[in-house]
């Protein structure tokens, strides 16, 4: 079993929901910070290829394990949009808000908005193994933010059960969320765990 990991992301509100998740299903696992590695244009075709491009970039460059993430937003009403391009749904430099605003827009007056997250998640070793598992949780688009500032990305407009991400909190949001359910998976690979 691998003990050193590099968390390929250098996006600061991904970095604590991973590592949090990690440390609750890896104890034993050591997530080395502060090592420089490249940022990765997410050019793939899927959240896969995404998710690979990130963990081989950082297991080059630190010469460790490295865990790559992507996930997508898959809308019902808009054919699986804004998918892939989820974190550049409103443009290439959209900040989250300006993204849900476009989300939000583009079902105004919409009935159905069934809508799931699905997180790829990659781990690269080194000259060795290349494994990609994913998440997902089912989920449907409010008609406005609900959860203040709490989360990010879409967190304040997907809803599961009857809080959005935004209003569950972090603790609660990683025990069920499509990255939790990711890093599990992984997590089942590296310890070699078949669950049915």
């Amino acid at each position: 079993m691998i003990d050193r990991v590099v968390v390929a992301t250098k996006n600061p509100d991904k970095v604590p929901e991973i590592e949090a998740v990690l440390s609750e299903v890896l104890p034993d696992l050591q997530i080395v910070r502060g090592l420089e590695f490249p940022d990765v244009e997410e050019t793939g075709a899927t959240l896969e290829e995404n998710a690979l491009l990130k963990a081989r970039s950082a297991a080059e460059a630190t010469g460790l394990p490295s865990i790559g993430d992507d996930t997508g937003l898959e809308v019902a009403a808009l054919d699986g949009a804004p998918g892939v391009r989820t974190a550049r749904y409103a443009g290439p430099e959209a900040t989250y808000a300006e993204n849900r605003a476009r989300l939000l827009a583009e079902l105004d007056g919409v009935t159905d908005r069934a809508a799931r997250f699905r997180t790829a998640v990659a781990l690269v070793i080194p000259g060795g193994q290349e494994v990609v598992v994913s998440g997902t949780v089912d989920g449907r688009i409010t008609t406005s933010e609900r959860g203040g500032t709490r989360g990010f990305g879409y967190d304040s407009v997907f809803e599961v059960g009857h809080e959005t991400f935004s209003e569950m909190g972090d603790e609660a949001k990683n025990r069920i969320s499509h990255r939790a359910r990711g890093l599990r998976a992984l997590a089942d690979v590296i310890l070699g765990v078949d669950r049915p």
